[in-house]
């Protein structure tokens, strides 16, 4: 099943997206929009355009694991979402994703504003395969 993953942010949301055999998560691009309509209309038209058959929405949970304002924005963005393009949406625990995401540019030694476009491309594919790994593991509890 194709699957897209998104990282939302208030002006940059990342998206990821797997193959069909779910065996591979690669990023996929960076919206740039700081309206929060106007971004969920961007995520859903490339989730129709990539052919996605579900999508995954990182939820920002609290390191002791409440669920705080961001939280419930990315709950509001996964329904507006699920309601642009009737796929199912999962909503999977993002904690420490963007650190992930940073400590691999840091690795490749990328810096400065190629770092920011791809970060949450990054994350998002993060997201993606964490939720994979446990798809893989637990094919009976996702949809």
């Amino acid at each position: 099943m194709k699957i897209m993953a998104v990282d939302f942010g208030d002006s940059r949301t990342g998206l990821a997206m797997c193959d069909k055999g779910e065996i591979l998560a690669s990023p996929l691009a960076t919206v740039f929009e700081k309206n929060f309509d106007k971004c969920a209309e961007k995520v859903a038209q490339l989730a129709l355009e990539n052919k996605a058959e579900m999508l995954v929405v990182g939820d920002p949970v609290n390191m002791n694991g409440t669920r705080g304002e961001r939280s419930e924005k990315c709950r509001t963005f996964a329904e507006k979402l699920k309601e642009l393009t009737n796929l199912p949406v999962e909503m999977w625990d993002e904690r420490s994703t963007t650190v992930s995401a940073i400590n691999i540019m840091n690795e490749n030694n990328r810096r400065g504003k190629k770092r920011k476009e791809v970060l949450d491309q990054a994350a998002a594919a993060i997201i993606l395969e964490s939720f994979l790994a446990y798809r893989k593991n637990h094919p009976q509890t996702t949809s």
